[in-house]
């Protein structure tokens, strides 16, 4: 049933980018708010439907259960809805996508679209919203239809929406666990997952990296931890790590930035079962504001994160560099402004000192950094790196395959960091050799095997030394190589004998040194036609 229903969904998201392209909003900086939003309202929709089923057998045996609950009184209804679990939108029986279809043709249908919507994210605020760093909610629906710009055509372009949308059920798929819904999440958010849509490409990490990190990260049994992430995007790393850990066991908490990121994150967290955590999604600037709100902590015990590489923060620079409130929190020191490029600032390092900052006393953490940063000789990258050493919470590195992300040509590497590691046995890896490499659009991509993902993640875990992969090093070691993570620099050099006999030493000695007399001749003849081209040049 699984692959079915994953094309059929598939079918269903191109269904309503075709909606979108056929009522000129292809490509739109808008698009991503429709399709992502009407996706959502149908899942919540069915969502519904099935857990009430679940309350009410009468229901569950109805051949139309919503003639059904229209019967009951006022008061019977009200009490389902107190019945349903927490992680379930509530919608009264004028909400459901059923009415909507039903109702299409009355006139100004656009504005009941946009009021049944609108309706359902008020009643469900206080579960479903986002929160902005100043404490406002951002709730779950935007008007729609007021991204068609002629008045005329909104009626009909809601109700191809919701034609698209009624023929379709989820019901029956909400058992299913996280690979499952992260394939669909993937092929949602496609095509604002690349240079045209904007930025938003710095945002999301391939499920390959997020599973590795997330399963080094947990190699045992936890429950009711915290789980963090600064800069995070649409949440793919939170939601490995979820899973990993098990999704009734954490609350995770993140920010960030982007507005369209927050949003994804949001639906990322529907579809996966962890409606408890969306009201800790804040939107809002990490580094400057980092939010502190009365039900977060101060420490966390998990924290992952893909931060920004290259981000103009020249705007603020001065603002964090004279404040001596980030004086702790940023030990190692601002990065200053290039005098050219100023995109390329590298905002890595403040995520990385503020990680480091509100990781728990126990805690662990990954973190996406771009390979140079493990050869730093200077700077506030060497500060970071002996500040890793010093304070002795570094468990390992993980140099990844070139072009693991196709957006960016950035070599990239994991740090893991583990306040516990203190006697260390540090693990630093190479895994730039492993994985395909494939065409993905103009660009190349790196895919890893899942072998090549499982010797990555067991070999960690293990702590083995493998030749050419893997290093197992101590904090004095690394001192001793001055604070270089480059597991290459501590592979030792391999000699490798060959037993031969006396006469085939005599045939390969002699077979090399013909090459080298054809070589020498050669080169002679090349120095020959040299000198004779250089006489015959002149100055006109």
């Amino acid at each position: 049933m699984t692959p079915d229903f994953t094309t059929k969904t598939k079918a269903l998201i191109d269904d309503l980018k075709a909606v979108c392209a056929s009522y000129g909003l292809g490509n739109d900086g808008n698009e991503y708010k429709i399709i992502t939003q009407a996706f959502l309202y149908k899942f919540l929709n069915d969502k519904f439907a099935h857990e009430v089923k679940q309350l009410d057998p009468k229901l569950a045996k109805a051949a139309d259960w919503e003639k059904v609950a229209a019967t009951y009184s006022e008061k019977d209804y009200a009490k389902l809805l107190h019945r349903l679990g927490p992680d379930c939108a509530k919608l009264e029986r004028e909400h459901t996508l059923t009415h909507l279809f039903h109702n299409q043709n009355k006139e100004e249908f656009h504005k009941l679209f946009d009021d049944t919507l609108h309706a359902v994210a008020v009643k469900n605020t206080d579960i479903f919203s986002v929160k902005e760093e100043t404490g406002e909610k951002v709730i779950l629906f935007d008007a729609l239809s007021q991204y068609i710009t002629s008045p005329a055509k909104r009626d009909a372009f809601c109700r191809a929406i919701v034609n698209k949308l009624v023929h379709f059920s989820f019901e029956g798929i909400f058992a299913q666990k996280f690979d499952f819904f992260a394939t669909i999440f993937e092929y949602l958010i496609k095509d604002y997952n690349k240079d045209g849509g904007g930025k938003y490409a710095e945002y999301y990490t391939p499920h390959a990296i997020a599973k590795i990190m997330a399963a080094i990260l947990v190699d045992g049994p936890v429950k009711d931890v915290t789980c963090y992430d600064p800069s995070a995007g649409t949440g793919q790393l939170l939601m490995s790590l979820a899973h990993a850990i098990g999704e009734d066991k954490c609350s995770l908490y993140a920010e960030d930035i982007s507005q369209k990121s927050s949003s994804m994150l949001r639906l990322n967290l529907v579809l996966n079962n962890l409606v408890h955590s969306i009201p800790n999604i804040i939107q809002g600037d990490t580094i400057r504001h980092p939010y502190a709100g009365s039900t977060w902590p101060e420490r966390f015990d998990y924290i992952v994160s893909n931060p920004p590489f290259k981000l103009d923060f020249s705007d603020y620079r001065e603002e964090l560099d004279g404040n001596k409130a980030f004086k702790d929190r940023f030990f190692a020191g601002i990065p200053n402004v290039p005098k050219k490029n100023k995109d390329k600032m590298a905002i890595y390092l403040l995520f990385i000192q503020h990680i480091m900052y509100v990781l728990g006393p126990k805690g662990r953490a990954a973190i996406v950094v771009p390979t140079g940063f493990l050869t730093a000789k200077n700077g506030i990258e060497l500060r970071v790196l002996k500040a890793l050493i010093d304070r002795r919470m570094l468990r390992g590195a993980v140099s990844m395959p070139s072009n693991i992300f196709a957006t960016t040509e950035t070599n990239v590497s994991v740090l893991f960091l583990d306040k516990a590691n203190t006697k260390g046995d540090i693990v630093l890896m190479d895994a730039s050799k492993l994985g395909t490499t494939v065409k993905e659009g103009k660009n190349q991509k790196t895919l890893l095997s899942k072998e090549e993902e499982d010797l990555i993640i067991g070999t960690f875990r293990e702590h083995e030394a493998v030749e050419d992969l893997s290093v197992v090093v101590s904090y004095d070691e690394i001192k001793a190589k001055d604070y270089s993570l480059s597991a290459g620099q501590y592979f030792d050099v391999v000699l490798k004998h060959e037993p031969i006999t006396r006469a085939e030493y005599h045939e390969r000695m002699h077979g090399i040194s013909r090459r080298l007399e054809e070589m020498f001749r050669t080169g002679q003849e090349l120095e020959g036609r040299i000198r004779v081209s250089l006489k015959h040049l002149s100055h006109d």
